[in-house]
């Protein structure tokens, strides 16, 4: 026997059509590539959306076309966004931060077939295009008064196009499990895979979202998504503001401290979302001119661990509550949030913090387990690390084309790469990738715990630690610095700060200072880079013992 309930597809546009219908007067707020800032409401973007709909249908755009983004987070990219989705074409959000190189194969493995791309990120298309045959033209996301002159393929101005296009055009009328976005991986590892995600894993994961004890955002919020809407769909942010309602500010191009303080203000932000070094270089305009946060109450960080040092200044300094957040490109992105149990909220915040500093719990249609190599069951007691396996309603089943074959287990869960631990309450902490997990004489030292306690030194701005070869030990951790601009710190202050915190036999065997630590595509430090630029490393001497 089958319920009697209505057939309402799960699509992506149905979203926006409810922000326009519901609260179709509250803003959407865009610092733009251009400079200024620009408002615009979601009856403004729903109208422009749809005009971006009938040019694509124009230019021979059908269902399951894909059609690339390269662009910051701005107005224009968000009516891209729908406009592409509402018509049953993919929206294949390209990460600029990737080589070149890898952003063609990306085009070519993608089969884009119209690319819109903002201002910045011409020189970077027009340096690739003679690699990408399949692009019949680029829609340059700008005005008349701005647009360059470009040697790429069929090249038009963005608000020329929408201004000379219908606001009426037919959104949604296919299957929920349609294809509706298209974002790759990092390719840390060999090339990038595409994660292909539908109408109905996008929808169900803006619900996700929007839970008290996940992303928790409403119509009384003021959203500041600094997470980039060309990386694994930012989040569900700019599904989830539309669907409350919440006013949305977009910050473009400018993400440097100054930046981000600016609109946090200006705009009196309630709620911002991004990865640490964001939250870092926020920190430090602020300390360095003694400045204050009048409306920001609650900030998810991801993308990497998060140190101590933000939590707590965030925390005893403006008192703005951080919530710890895990996921991935595969897991669209939502896996687990840090959101505190009664039990652990009615302690005082000292004693919150290992908490705190831990991933967090599943939300409803997200299961997690531990397996060894082996492929068996691990306890969820706290202490047991195993390899972090996940499934649920929005995690990748396949990678698009196939690539990588079968990447699920027996019962459907897929590996994230990652090394845990569950305790007993469901509280997830992840130890390390397990590419980069360290075993010294056959244990297992995990290298997020110490950088994020060498990230507690004030005279510290970046920590990595890799593992190096070792004779006697197979592996043993080094500890690659990067110091505060006009600070000097030294091996031995480095050691002594880390003593007590951390057993002793992780301690790191020797510390080097570098100029710049690399972050890759997605803002995370890229131990790739770094293992390599530390392949001939070799130990210092140990000392001579006294006699």
């Amino acid at each position: 026997m089958l319920g009697l309930m209505q057939d309402w597809p799960l699509t992506v546009d149905k979203i926006l059509d409810h922000a326009k219908t519901w609260h179709g007067h509250r803003e959407v707020v865009t610092r733009t590539v251009e400079g200024p800032i620009v408002r615009s409401t979601y009856a403004e973007i729903h109208d422009r959306a749809k005009r971006v709909s009938n040019a694509l249908k124009g230019w021979g755009v059908k269902l399951g076309d894909r059609v690339a983004t390269l662009a910051w987070n701005t107005h224009r990219h968000l009516e891209c966004w729908y406009g592409i989705m509402g018509i049953g074409a993919v929206c294949h959000t390209l990460n600029p931060r990737l080589h070149p190189d890898q952003l063609a194969w990306i085009i070519n493995h993608a089969g884009d077939k119209v690319i819109f791309v903002d201002l910045t990120f011409v020189p970077m298309l027009e340096g690739i295009m003679s690699q990408c045959k399949g692009v019949e033209r680029v829609i340059v996301l700008t005005d008349d008064w701005n647009m360059p002159q470009t040697r790429l393929p069929r090249a038009d101005c963005y608000e020329r196009v929408v201004r000379e296009q219908s606001g009426e055009c037919a959104w949604g009328g296919f299957d929920e499990n349609t294809a509706c976005g298209l974002c790759y991986t990092s390719g840390t590892t060999g090339n990038p895979k595409g994660v292909l995600y539908s109408h109905r894993s996008n929808f169900l994961h803006m619900l996700i979202g929007l839970q008290a004890d996940v992303l928790a955002t409403s119509v009384r919020d003021t959203i500041l998504p600094v997470v980039p809407m060309f990386h694994a769909n930012a989040w569900g942010v700019t599904f989830g503001a539309p669907a409350v309602g919440a006013k949305l500010v977009l910050p473009g191009p400018k993400l440097d401290g100054a930046s981000i303080y600016e609109l946090l203000e200006s705009e009196k932000v309630t709620y911002s979302a991004a990865v640490p070094t964001v939250w870092q270089m926020l920190l430090a305009h602020l300390q360095a001119g003694r400045l204050k946060l009048s409306t920001l109450k609650r900030v998810t960080i991801g993308g990497s661990a998060c140190p101590e040092s933000i939590i707590r200044t965030f925390w005893n300094d403006y008192g703005v509550d951080v919530v710890h957040a895990w996921g991935m490109t595969e897991t669209s992105p939502l896996g687990t949030t840090g959101t505190l149990t009664p039990e652990v909220a009615a302690l005082p915040f000292e004693q919150q913090l290992p908490t705190r500093l831990k991933q967090g719990r599943a939300p409803v249609g997200v299961e997690l387990k531990l397996c060894d190599d082996a492929g068996n069951r691990l306890p969820h007691d706290g202490k047991t690390q195993g390899r972090l396996m996940i499934r649920g309603l929005a995690i990748a089943k396949a990678y698009f084309r196939g690539d990588g074959g079968n990447i699920l287990d027996s019962e459907g869960f897929f590996d994230t790469g990652d090394v845990a631990t569950i305790d007993p309450n469901g509280i997830m902490q992840i130890t390390d990738r397990a590419k980069d997990v360290i075993k010294s004489g056959g244990e297992w030292i995990s290298s997020i715990d110490v950088e994020n306690i060498a990230m507690g030194h004030p005279k510290v701005e970046l920590a990595a630690v890799i593992g190096i070869h070792h004779p006697k030990w197979d592996e043993r951790p080094l500890l690659i610095i990067k110091t505060r601009p006009g600070e000097t710190l030294t091996k031995d202050e480095m050691l002594d700060f880390l003593k007590g915190k951390i057993a002793k036999w992780w301690t790191p065997d020797d510390v080097v200072f570098v100029d710049d630590i690399p972050l890759g595509a997605t803002g995370k430090i890229d131990k790739k880079v770094l293992r390599e630029q530390f392949k001939d490393y070799r130990w210092p001497a140990p000392e001579p013992a006294e006699t």
